[in-house]
């Protein structure tokens, strides 16, 4: 029989949907005949797949194992752990392509697919020909499948730990927020120098402690309380499937991801000098001043994980960052996300930093004044168009934007953004000013172009929390 997806569950870079309303095994099997089909197609044989801690993932990953392997291929089970040990998987293995079952940061009761296809992202219009193909043939069974279980976690823990370059030892707490880190996480703390504390390492699909996401300052609480409890150097967190991640530093102080990208590109370019950095739309402009300076090329680039990682490739960038914590290696790495290797990368940086801490190169790094990241409801059916309402009159106006991912404004107060945000019926928006006054006129600009498009009573708050 075909299938069909319910219409909300296709998304710009992974399958998203919520378990018992919008997502089911079903949707799992036909997900697994119509990416075999893929893979197939190109001449291939062999999947990975891997699964978070999710209490609906273990059922979702048994019905896409079995369609897969009905369907012809060699299928790699990973077993559970975070998103990026399936893409260390998938590129140690060679694998034709690669599956992960996981709802990333979204609530308990969500789940969904990401996707590798040949070494490279599957995301747009590779997921919408996805449900093209469902919808229009049921897949078909081949001989020759085979089912292998492939656990990998112990050599990517030694992966990991390979890049871990270290000076003085250092208090370290971990917050694994009870997602698929959680093993990982707990190896890594027993093999590195220093003392390392843990918390909420076990993995837990409810996610009992907080919710997974590292970007939202109330997910972070725990942490900032325990690193000032125990007088730690810093603390990490990260989100539901472990490609994200957040720092705090010994003050509790939050470093954004732009600002975590910022340190990071100080310590590369001294190995790789003149090496280009991406950073996304959303990223301070003392990000890309920054990068410059120090002779690096900064390059701004679309917002989300599969754009950059194909940015990347395009590029040869060897350092690129998401003000959402995704983080990205290439220069003696794979090229994708992966925040245990960040944290190993960041914390090793921070050893070999002498006579100075983290809070002090946080007090060191360019001030401006910005807003976080403003997320705006927005129906699915009017908020790319909102976008478009908006780059008319500005486009009209002669203004001075960049156009790459929605609108990147500048005047003379400095930028704003708005975007249409590809996962949530959300519109993403940020302001950023030399001054209070400046960022003030910023917001009043953005809330009278969001209020001429139907949009009104939008809060701004003037400041990103310190």
């Amino acid at each position: 029989m075909t299938h069909h997806f319910h219409p909300s569950v296709l998304r710009e870079y992974d399958i998203r949907g919520i378990i018992g309303e919008t997502l089911s095994a079903a949707d799992a099997k036909a997900i697994g005949q119509a990416f075999a089909g893929q893979i197939i197609g190109n001449g291939g044989h062999r999947v990975c797949v891997g699964c978070d801690g999710r209490l609906s993932s273990p059922e979702l990953e048994d019905s896409l194992v079995g369609s897969l392997a009905a369907s012809g291929l060699t299928v790699h089970r990973i077993g559970m752990g975070p998103t990026p040990m399936l893409y260390y998987a998938a590129h140690t293995l060679q694998a034709d392509g690669a599956i992960m079952v996981t709802g990333s940061h979204n609530p308990a009761n969500h789940n969904g697919f990401k996707m590798v296809l040949g070494g490279k992202p599957f995301f747009g219009e590779q997921i919408r020909e996805l449900g093209r193909l469902a919808a229009r043939e049921s897949g078909r069974s081949r001989s020759g499948g085979l089912v292998v279980d492939s656990p990998v976690m112990e050599e990517y823990v030694a992966r990991l730990l390979a890049d871990y370059h270290g000076g003085k030892p250092l208090t370290v707490v971990w917050d694994t927020g009870n997602g698929a880190a959680g093993e990982v996480v707990t190896r890594l703390c027993a093999a590195l120098p220093g003392t390392h504390l843990l918390l909420n390492a076990d993995i837990d699909g409810t996610f009992p402690a907080h919710h997974p996401d590292p970007t939202e300052p109330e997910n972070l609480v725990q942490l900032i309380d325990a690193v000032r409890r125990h007088r730690a150097d810093l603390g990490v967190a990260f989100d539901g499937d472990g490609d994200r991640i957040g720092v705090v530093d010994s003050k509790g102080r939050i470093l954004w991801g732009d600002q975590i990208l910022m340190l990071l590109a100080e310590d590369m370019l001294e190995t790789q000098p003149g090496a280009i950095v991406l950073a996304d739309v959303k990223s301070s402009q003392a990000l890309f001043d920054h990068v410059a300076a120090l002779g690096g090329r900064p390059m701004m680039c679309a917002t989300g994980h599969s754009l950059v990682k194909t940015r990347m490739a395009e590029t040869g960038a060897k350092l690129a960052g998401e003000m959402s914590g995704h983080l990205f290696f290439a220069d003696s790495y794979y090229g994708y996300d992966d925040a245990l290797y960040a944290a190993i990368r960041f914390i090793g940086m921070v050893a070999r930093w002498q006579g100075v801490s983290l809070a002090e190169r946080y007090d060191r790094l360019p001030r401006l004044c910005n807003t976080p990241e403003l997320r705006i409801p927005c129906p699915e059916t009017r908020k790319f168009a909102v976008v478009a309402e908006v780059k008319a009159r500005l486009k009209a106006a002669d203004a001075l934007m960049v156009d790459l991912d929605g609108v990147r404004v500048s005047t003379e107060d400095g930028w704003w953004l708005l975007r249409a945000s590809n996962t949530q019926a959300i519109l993403v928006a940020r302001c950023e000013s030399a001054t209070d006054q400046g960022l003030e006129r910023l917001c009043r600009t953005l809330s009278e172009q969001l209020a001429a498009s139907g949009l009104t009573d939008q809060p701004f708050p003037l400041k990103r929390p310190d």
